[in-house]
């Protein structure tokens, strides 16, 4: 018998990556938010590597920290090793990426939740949702309590009827040994949406005790200081390394003679895999030219001696994994603690999305991470921290929040998932990103803190320090502007040493500081230094005005897009009724119904030629005159 457990604005289903922004962002903005999660110790649990950042994700966390998400203030209390990524490159490409400890990540998470006033958190199964006229209402638990809400996100994970695969081995579990969803999957199958189904992997966990690593190569963290959140002021100083080996052509052999045991190639796998994150097996097969494949060994914590073997994701029996793992240099007698595993889940078919996350099928129904099809934590907590926004937005009256492909990654992995859909787990790249010379690690809150002061995600201390950066940067390229460096001898030689050429005569130091192979740092020793600045400003000032030919031009490109993304497609358009489209594109368009003529050339399938005759009908006014 069902009974009525509550009522709140919010529902968030689930307590990965995905629900933790979610429910934070949804609560912070004024929303009654009920959290519901099958495991209470399992919150922002990592069942896969235990590391965050990296390219374009690493840029990724500080978007969301600029929006007043949580991903970067946890891992930078729960970091072993922090390093930046792609220093000798552009700062395009430049990007953070931390190791993490597992269990302080799930413990200061937890905490957050635990104490937001306007969260109540609660260990259950959700089985059902209640759907009335294509409302969602709220959910049903197996407790047979019923919740109610005028949003609910759902952020299962790889949780949604998921089957672990290890050789012919074959059982129902999320990640971790944990309890699998199975009704929740039935009842959106139910209800009309369109589900999917992939799959992703682990390596083994080895004992570090049974380690030798004298055999591999260290790999330690940045000397310098560094966090993911702009908030940050403490940083953590005792790093531990991790550690580089590599396969070898025995190891080759040892899969390439057991690929018929593997659940990836016996055909038990019916899921697809991630492209940008392959098994071993997988690459074996796939770059069989290769001698080796490198191996990271990273430790899973401090207070543990698991560690985790990167690059040895596997579905192979558990025999077979023993004969890998102990082929390895330095891992010639390691213990596996636990063995790699595939992992098969329901997801749901990102296409059905509106931007904002919400279902189109059913009003007030959001779905955000793994479940939209992506892969990685990072991708999770973006499209949480937006899910959670846009339901609070939908509750308390307020404007929906969409970031364009221009203004940050978040709005590059949305439109990607909700316009061209994902036929395997979709992993963020800077490649995908046309405008990735502004979404800058360095520039995160530059594009973004103003949106998140403004939807109350960001404290009016933060905000006022952000301005008055803004302010100081500003003011510095000012000056740098009007101080004239002479050709003094000990500018000459600065220059020379820098391998920079002589002065011939004497040039603004903003105009100098343009040189490749001159820094900020260099111009400091030939002019008076600004006290006022530290050094992410300094970086700012130096990337704003070395680039800024590339930077302005890049912005003209993205006015061009916006004035795209500013024609918008009315609701009660038929595209049948439009001649001259192909039969593909206006399946395509029926399926996206996409808000904007940009969106519309985005997805997979029209052509130019669709989008000029598209865009020809909506200015002749025609669709006005078919609604009156």
């Amino acid at each position: 018998m069902v009974y009525n457990a509550g009522n709140y604005d919010v529902i968030v289903v689930g307590a990965g990556h995905a629900g933790a922004e979610a429910a934070l962002a949804s609560a912070r903005m004024g929303a009654k938010t009920l959290m519901l999660t099958l495991n209470l110790d399992m919150i922002a649990f990592m069942p896969c590597n235990p590391s965050l950042g990296g390219p374009a994700k690493g840029i990724v966390i500080r978007e969301v920290d600029a929006l007043g998400g949580v991903m970067g203030k946890v891992i930078d209390k729960a970091y072993i090793q922090m390093r930046m990524l792609n220093t000798r490159k552009g700062p395009a490409v430049r990007a953070l990426r931390a190791q993490a400890d597992k269990p302080v990540y799930i413990q200061e998470m937890k905490h957050l939740i635990e104490n937001e006033k306007n969260i109540t958190l609660m260990q259950g199964m959700v089985n059902e949702l209640i759907v009335e006229d294509g409302v969602c209402k709220g959910v049903i638990t197996e407790t047979h309590a019923a919740y109610y809400a005028d949003t609910v996100i759902v952020t299962t994970g790889t949780f949604m009827r998921g089957k672990v695969l290890m050789g012919d081995l074959e059982y129902e579990s999320g990640p971790n040994n944990q309890r699998v969803s199975i009704k929740l999957s039935e009842n959106l199958e139910e209800l009309g949406i369109e589900l999917t189904r992939f799959k992703t992997g682990t390596p083994p966990r080895v004992n570090s005790n049974s380690i030798d690593y004298t055999k591999t190569e260290m790999q330690p963290g940045d000397d310098k200081p560094q966090s993911f959140s702009y908030e940050t002021t403490e940083y953590i100083t005792d790093q531990i390394p991790c550690w580089l080996t590599y396969t070898n052509e025995f190891t080759h052999q040892v899969i390439n003679d057991n690929l018929n045991l593997s659940a990836m190639y016996s055909g038990m796998k019916r899921g697809t895999g991630p492209r940008y994150c392959p098994s071993i097996e997988d690459k074996i097969v796939r770059f069989n030219d290769k001698p080796r494949h490198q191996i990271f060994l990273e430790p899973e914590g401090r207070d543990t001696e698991e560690v985790y073997v990167q690059g040895l994701s596997t579905s192979m029996p558990e025999e077979v994994q023993q004969q890998m793992v102990h082929s390895v240099k330095g891992l010639e007698n390691a213990q596996i603690m636990r063995p790699g595993y595939a992992i098969e889940y329901d997801a749901v078919v990102p296409t059905q999305l509106w931007p904002t996350l919400e279902t189109k099928k059913i009003q007030g129904l959001f779905t955000a991470g793994q479940i939209n099809g992506t892969s990685g934590y990072e991708e999770a907590a973006a499209q949480g921290i937006m899910a959670g926004i846009n339901a609070a937005a939908k509750v308390l009256g307020k404007d929906p929040v969409i970031l364009d492909r221009s203004q940050a990654y978040i709005g590059v992995l949305i439109d990607d998932l909700v316009t061209k859909g994902t036929k395997e787990p979709y992993r963020l790249l800077t490649s995908r990103a046309e405008y990735r010379l502004l979404l800058r690690h360095d520039n995160a809150d530059m594009r973004l803190t103003e949106l998140g002061y403004n939807l109350g995600l960001i404290s009016e201390e933060r905000y006022q320090n952000f301005e008055e950066k803004k302010r100081l940067i500003k003011e510095e390229r000012k000056r740098l502007d009007k101080t004239v460096i002479k050709a003094e001898e000990n500018v000459q030689n600065l220059l020379e040493e820098a391998g920079s050429s002589r002065l011939k005569d004497a040039m603004k130091a903003y105009d100098l500081l343009k040189r490749p192979e001159v820094n900020y740092e260099l111009i400091e020793k030939m002019i008076e230094p600004n006290e006022k600045l530290n050094d992410e400003m300094k970086e700012q000032v130096e990337i704003q005005i070395k680039y800024e030919g590339y930077i302005k031009k890049a912005s003209e490109q993205v006015e061009r897009m916006l004035k795209m993304e500013d024609k918008k497609i009315p609701e009660n358009i038929d595209y049948d009724a439009i001649s001259g489209i192909a039969s593909e594109a206006k399946e395509k368009l029926k399926e996206v119904r996409p808000l904007s003529v940009g969106q519309a050339s985005r997805i997979s399938g029209v052509n130019p030629s669709d989008v000029s005759i598209l865009l020809v009908y909506i200015e002749q006014g025609k669709i006005a005159k078919v609604a009156n």
